[in-house]
Formats: structure tokens, sequence, C-alpha cells
């Protein structure tokens, strides 16, 4: 072979090396980064707690009963910062240009639903004491704290709120709260600035013991069968949302302190 005819050949195998010499170094990079330990602290903690948030907010987590002990300072950094109103406020974006588009009948049967606990009212100042669920779940402590009545509004949830009422659609408020609670919870909405629900749909005996999700699929088969449309339905548990029958538009509004099924 003449030394001209073979420089295209070598050029080409010479480019071939460098190509797999590069994909070897970027896969030996992946990885570092996938068996890098994630415990060790700062940046290492952030990215591993931002992935373990997203997981849990898209329900690919599933059940879990406890924030990851690295990650406590991180949710209580989150859900009491700028970032978390700012996720919540987008969210009602997205609510109010759906709701917009929905054609209100009249016959006040067009319904918006509702969840209440980090939904609706803040209990960031329950679980700051109580260590961000990194404790179990104590029913009675939270029940205390309820019977309070001293949960903040949500503000850009507060702010739906009103703005899906001058829509003119019917507030419906679907909560895992029990209805020995009705009061103070009614108590709490209106410090909070909430008013002119349609009502207000609390746990009775029978439904203890039954999942949330099971619960409330039910009660909105209830609203459905009494000739309501449910246009929109938000809540922070995928519990709030999922199963049938279904609102046209479901809303995750985030809330990586606990999880309901």
């Amino acid at each position: 072979m003449e030394p001209f005819q073979s420089l295209p050949f070598l050029l080409l195998y010479g480019s071939a090396i460098a190509i797999a010499i590069a994909s070897a170094d970027s896969s030996h990079s992946l990885l570092r980064m996938r068996i890098a330990p994630a415990g060790v602290g700062g940046a290492a903690d952030g990215l591993f707690c931002d992935s373990w948030r997203l997981s849990v907010e898209t329900n690919n987590a599933g059940y879990w009963r406890t924030i990851p002990p690295k990650c406590l300072e991180i949710v209580a950094t989150y859900v009491n910062g700028d970032r978390y109103l700012s996720d919540s406020d987008i969210i009602a974006v997205d609510c109010l240009s759906f709701a917009e588009t929905v054609r209100i009948v009249g016959d006040k049967k067009d319904v918006w639903v509702f969840d209440i606990d980090e939904t609706l009212l803040s209990n960031v100042p329950y679980y700051s004491v109580h260590g961000f669920v990194s404790e179990a779940f104590n029913e009675t402590s939270f029940d205390e704290w309820v019977a309070l009545a001293r949960a903040s509004a949500l503000p850009a949830s507060l702010r739906l709120y009103d703005q899906l009422l001058g829509l003119g659609f019917q507030i419906v408020l679907l909560t895992a709260r029990s209805e020995n609670q009705r009061n103070a919870t009614e108590k709490n909405l209106l410090l909070a600035g909430y008013h002119s629900w349609e009502r207000i749909i609390l746990r009775q005996t029978s439904d203890f013991g039954k999942p949330a999700v099971s619960y409330k699929s039910e009660r909105r088969a209830t609203l459905e069968a009494e000739g309501f449309r449910i246009h929109g339905n938000s809540g922070d548990q995928w519990s709030d949302l999922l199963g049938m029958p279904m609102a046209d538009r479901s809303f995750k509004l985030p809330n990586p302190m606990y999880y309901i099924k």
C-alpha cells in the first residue's frame, strides 16, 4: 500500500481509538458518580436529597415512612423557604390556566376538590417541632395541634381558592381529618382566609381503617352521583388524586414531609 493511500485508513483508525478512549473515560466517570457515597455530606447529600424528593413527588418511590436522616435539614430548609412557595405558585398558576378553560354551566354543579392539610393549610410549624417525620407519626399529638386551629394558609392555594370562586366553581374540601375535628377545621380555615365552600367532607366512623385512596375515591363517586362535575382536584398526596372517578385534571402539590396511602 502506498503511503498516501494508507493515510485515510490511519486517520479513521486513529479516530476510532480516540472515540473508544473517550467513551471509556465517560463510562468510568459515570461509574464513579454512581458508586460515590452519598452520605459524606455537602454536595453529595444535596444531590441525593434532590433526587430523593423528585422520586417521592412523582410517586416512583411508592410508600415511604420517614425522611432519610441525611435529608432532614434539606427538607426543613425547603418547606420553610422560597423554593417551596415558588413550586406552589407554579402549580396554582397551572390550576388557574386549566380552570379558565372550563365552561361553567351555572347550575352550581361545577366542582373543584381540595384536600386540606399541606394543600390549603400548612402544618409545617407542627412538623418542625416533631422532626419532619423522622420520628413515627403520633396521631394524638397531631390531633392536639389540629384542635388549636393555628395552621396558616398556603399563600398560593388561598389565592387560587379565591380565583376559582370568582370563576364560579363550587369548592368541596375532602380531607382525611375525622368528623370530630369539624369545628376546629372550619375555625382554622376561616381564620386562614378560606370561606364559601360548598361542603367539607370528613372521615366518618365507617371510614376508619380504609386506605385514603379508597375513602377519597368513594367520596368523589358520591359527588358525581349527586350530579356534580369534578373538573379539578388539588392535593399534596397521590392518594388525594388517584382512584376512580378522577377529576378532569388533578394537580399534585409538593410534600416531602410524609406519605399517606
